[in-house]
C-alpha cells in the first residue's frame, strides 16, 4: 500500500513539472534556456516574481546613452534601473522602495504580523492625493503625502487599506458586498496545473488521445450565476493539445470544464461534454515568422520595402529624466503604468497658442473595464462573459512592446512597476510607448480655385504624438493609444488582434451541419468554429475643461420644418442644446436618425464672442449590447447598457465593474452608482464612454486575425478663439532628411 502512495504521489509530482514546463505566465509554453534567465523581468527585486516570469524574456537590443529629454533612439533597448527612483510628482507610481515599505508596514501590524506568509496582494499602488492637492502642487514644491493602496487577502477574508508611508498608519476601507479582488499571476498560473493533481482529470485527457505533456491549460473565470457558486473563489479551467503548433489555442479539448477551488486547488468538479468531438489538426495554425515555409524567401513575400520614420535632429516631445511628465507641441500631461487600467493619463493641459497659458483638459483618462461575452449558451460556454481589468487585471497581462513593430524606431520607452503576490515589486519593461506619428495625413488645406485668380495653395502636414500599451489577454491582443493631436483633439483608440477562442466541432464543412443547428458562430477550418463575441471597453473621463466644475450638454439635431411660403425649403436641421441636471438627464444610447452632439462646457468660462468653452465627446464607429438585462452577465456588465454616462466625481468610483469584480453579482457597478440620479449640473463630473465591438468571426480571422480597430475623440468646441494651429509652418524639402538605403551607400 505505501509503494502504491508513493508512486502514484510519483506520478502527480512528474505530471505537474512536465505540465510546467509548457507554462509561459499562466499559459503553458516551453521554457527557456538557461542562458536567458538573467534577461527576465524583475529578477533583481523579487523571488516570487522571478519564479513568475521564470519565461517571460525580454526583447533584447542594445542599449545606448540616456539624456534629459530621452528619446527612443536612447531609450527602446535600454534597461533601466529603477533601484534609485524617486517619485518627482503627485501622481508618480510607487517607487520599488515605496512599495516594499509598504509591504512592511502592512505586514508588522495585525491581523498581518500574526501570519506574513498568508498575505496575498492582489493590489499595492499609489492612493493619489484628492484632487485639490494634485491642483494646488507646483514643480520645486513637497510632494503631499505619499500613501499606498492596498488590497489583500487574508486568511479568507478580503481586505482594502490605505498605508501611509510616512507614519505607518493603516486605514481600513469597507469592501463590496460580494466579489473577490483581481487575480494575481499566481492564482492564474497555479490554477492551470492544479487540474493535473487529480486523476480522473488525467484519464479524461487520455482518453481524448492527447499526451499529459502536451496539455496547455487556460484559467477561465465563472462570472456568477447563483448561490451555489458563493463563499469560495472558484474557476474554470479548459484544456489544448499544444502538440505540433506554437497556437494551441486552435486545437481546443472541446467540452472538457474543470471547476477548482482557487485557493485549495482543489478540483470541484469536471464537466465532460465534448466525447466525440476531434481535437482539431496543428497544420496551417503556425504564425510565428520563424516557423512561416519561406519566411526568408527574397524578396518579402508581400513585396513591401522597409519603411521607417527617421528624426535625425531628434523628437520634438520630452519627457522628464526619472519622470512622468511628458511635453509635446502644446501639450503637457502626466504618464504612468497601472497593473489594473493599463495606462494611465492625467493633469492633461493644452497651452492656449494666444496666450501661452496651460488650460485644463483633462484630469484622469483610463480604461475603466472590458466586457467580453461569448454568445454560447452550452455548458462549456455559458461562463464565457470576462471582465479583462477587474477579473484579470489589464495591466498585469501586458507584455514588453516589441520594438520596430509594435512601436516604429523613434519610440520612447516607460517602464511598469508593480507589485507581486507577496507583495515585493517588479518590474515590466518597456509596457508603454511614446512616438511622433506622420501616415501622410493633412493637418487643414486650402487651395483657391483657378476662377479666383488668387493662385493659393496652402497645406500643412498633419503630426500626432501617440501613446501606446498593448496587453495579451491569454488569446486576445489589445491595443491602446492614445493619440494627440497639434488642434487639441485626442483621440482614444482600441484595437484588437490576437487569436479567437474557437470551439471543435466533429464537422468539417458546412454542409455537414444539421440543418437549423445552431452552432453560435463561423466555421473557420476543419473541426474549429470560431464563436460570436463582443468586446465592449469602458473609459473614464474626468474631464476638467479650464477648471474642475463642469456641464454635460446634449445638443440635439432635429429636422424643423419651415413655414408655408417663408422659403423654397420645406425643412433645415436644427440645434437645441439641453444641460443635463442630474445624472439620469446624461444617459446617453446612441441612434443614428437621433443625431446629437456630447459636449463638457465650463459654464463660467466663455470665449471672447460669448460660448462656453468646452471639449465634444465624437463617438465613431461603435456597438450596443443585445443582451438581456436581467442575464447574468449583463447584470454584471450593466455599465455597458449606455453608450455614455456622466456621474459626479467621487474618488471610490473608478472601475465601472465595481472594485471587485470576480465573481461578483453587479452590485457595484456604475449602472447601480447612477441610480442615485445625483446632480451634475456645474460640478466636478466624470464622463463615461463605452466603445463596442460585434465580432462574427470570418476565415480571415484565422489562424490569426488582422487587427480591427474603433476610436472616439474629445475634440475642443469653442476652447480656442480660433484654429489653434493656425501659424503651423509647412514642410520645406530643405528642413527635411535625405535617407539613403543602407544597400545603396554601401
Amino acid at each position: 500500500m505505501e509503494s502504491t502512495s508513493f508512486t502514484r504521489f510519483l506520478f502527480l509530482i512528474l505530471a505537474a513539472v512536465v505540465l510546467l514546463l509548457f507554462t509561459r505566465s499562466w499559459i503553458h509554453l516551453p521554457s527557456p534556456a538557461a542562458d536567458e534567465l538573467d534577461l527576465l523581468d524583475c529578477n533583481r527585486f523579487s523571488s516570487w516574481c522571478t519564479s513568475k516570469n521564470r519565461i517571460q524574456t525580454k526583447q533584447t537590443t542594445p542599449s545606448s546613452s540616456s539624456s534629459t529629454t530621452r528619446s527612443a533612439s536612447s531609450s527602446s533597448a535600454a534597461v533601466r534601473d529603477h533601484s534609485d527612483d524617486v517619485p518627482r510628482h503627485p501622481l508618480d507610481p510607487l517607487t520599488l522602495r515605496e512599495i516594499s515599505a509598504a509591504r512592511s508596514i502592512l505586514l508588522s501590524q495585525p491581523p498581518f504580523s500574526s501570519s506574513p506568509s498568508s498575505v496575498i496582494f492582489h493590489t499595492l499602488t499609489l492612493s493619489e492625493p484628492d484632487k485639490s492637492s494634485v491642483e494646488a502642487w507646483s514643480k520645486g514644491s513637497a510632494l503631499p503625502a505619499r500613501r499606498a493602496s492596498v488590497v489583500a487577502r487574508f486568511q479568507g477574508e478580503s481586505y482594502a487599506l490605505t498605508v501611509d508611508l510616512a507614519s505607518g498608519a493603516l486605514t481600513t476601507l469597507p469592501v463590496p458586498a460580494s466579489g473577490f479582488p483581481t487575480m494575481t499571476i499566481e492564482d492564474m498560473s497555479s490554477s492551470t496545473w492544479a487540474p493535473l493533481s487529480d486523476a480522473a482529470f488525467n484519464s479524461t485527457v487520455l482518453a481524448r488521445g492527447v499526451r499529459l505533456s502536451d496539455v496547455a491549460c487556460l484559467p477561465i473565470s465563472p462570472g456568477w450565476y447563483g448561490e451555489k457558486e458563493e463563499g469560495r473563489r472558484l474557476i474554470k479551467v479548459q484544456c489544448y493539445s499544444a502538440e505540433g503548433t506554437a497556437n494551441f489555442y486552435m486545437r481546443p479539448i472541446e467540452g472538457l470544464t474543470v471547476l477548482l477551488d482557487m485557493d485549495t486547488k482543489e478540483v470541484v468538479s469536471i464537466s465532460e461534454q465534448g466525447r466525440g468531438i476531434p481535437i482539431p489538426k496543428s497544420a496551417g495554425t503556425e504564425y510565428r515568422y520563424e516557423a512561416m515555409a519561406g519566411f526568408n524567401d527574397d524578396p518579402p513575400r508581400l513585396g513591401l520595402k522597409p519603411i521607417s520614420i527617421e528624426q535625425p535632429a531628434g523628437p520634438s516631445f520630452e519627457v522628464e529624466e526619472g519622470g512622468h511628465m511628458v511635453r509635446w507641441a502644446g501639450w503637457e500631461f502626466h504618464l504612468k503604468a497601472d497593473a489594473r487600467a493599463g495606462v494611465v493619463v492625467s493633469r492633461v493641459r493644452a497651452r492656449d497658442p494666444d496666450t501661452g497659458e496651460w488650460r485644463g483638459v483633462m484630469h484622469k483618462g483610463f480604461v475603466s473595464e472590458l466586457f467580453v461575452p461569448y454568445m454560447d449558451p452550452t455548458d462549456a460556454w455559458y461562463f464565457k462573459t470576462y471582465m479583462d481589468a477587474g477579473e484579470y487585471g489589464f495591466g498585469l497581462q501586458a507584455m514588453p512592446l516589441v520594438p520596430l513593430n509594435d512601436c516604429p524606431r523613434n519610440a520612447h520607452y516607460m517602464d511598469g512597476v508593480f507589485a507581486a503576490a507577496d507583495g515585493r515589486p517588479y518590474v515590466r519593461e518597456n509596457m508603454v510607448c511614446i512616438f511622433e506619428r506622420y501616415a501622410g495625413d493633412i493637418a487643414w488645406r486650402h487651395s483657391e480655385s483657378p476662377i479666383t485668380g488668387m493662385g493659393i495653395r496652402e497645406a500643412r502636414p498633419k503630426v500626432t504624438l501617440m501613446v501606446r500599451m498593448a496587453a495579451s489577454v491569454a488569446n486576445y491582443d489589445y491595443i491602446i493609444d492614445w493619440e494627440f493631436q497639434t488642434d487639441g483633439l485626442i483621440r482614444a483608440k482600441v484595437g484588437l488582434s490576437g487569436i479567437l477562442m474557437v470551439k471543435g466541432t466533429p464537422f468539417s464543412h458546412l454542409n455537414q451541419f444539421p440543418q437549423n443547428e445552431d452552432i453560435y458562430g463561423t466555421i473557420l477550418s476543419e473541426n474549429v468554429i470560431g464563436v460570436i463575441h463582443d468586446h465592449y471597453i469602458t473609459f473614464h473621463l474626468d474631464l476638467d475643461v479650464d477648471g474642475a466644475n463642469n456641464s454635460f450638454v446634449k445638443v440635439k439635431m432635429a429636422r424643423e420644418d419651415t413655414n408655408p411660403g417663408e422659403s423654397p425649403r420645406t425643412s433645415y436641421i436644427k440645434a437645441t442644446r439641453q444641460v443635463a441636471k442630474t445624472e439620469k438627464d446624461a444617459q446617453i444610447k446612441m441612434k443614428l436618425y437621433e443625431p446629437s452632439e456630447f459636449h463638457v462646457i465650463n459654464p463660467s468660462k466663455a470665449t471672447r464672442v460669448g460660448n462656453p468653452v468646452g471639449y465634444k465627446v465624437v463617438p465613431a464607429a461603435t456597438a450596443a449590447s443585445l443582451l438581456d438585462h436581467d442575464d447574468p452577465p449583463q447584470r454584471r456588465g450593466a455599465f455597458t447598457n449606455n453608450q455614455i454616462w456622466v456621474t459626479p466625481y467621487n474618488e471610490s468610483e473608478e472601475w465601472a465593474g465595481g472594485l471587485f469584480v470576480y465573481q461578483s453579482k453587479g452590485e457595484d457597478t456604475l449602472a447601480v452608482w447612477s441610480e442615485r440620479d445625483r446632480g451634475i449640473e456645474n460640478r466636478d463630473i466624470v464622463l463615461w464612454y463605452t466603445l463596442g465591438f460585434h465580432h462574427i468571426p470570418c476565415q480571415e480571422d484565422y489562424p490569426i486575425m488582422p487587427t480591427v480597430s474603433a476610436s472616439f475623440d474629445l475634440k475642443p468646441v469653442n476652447f480656442f478663439e480660433s484654429n489653434p494651429i493656425l501659424s503651423a509652418p509647412p514642410n520645406f524639402e530643405k528642413d527635411l532628411p535625405v535617407c539613403v538605403a543602407a544597400a545603396a551607400s554601401a
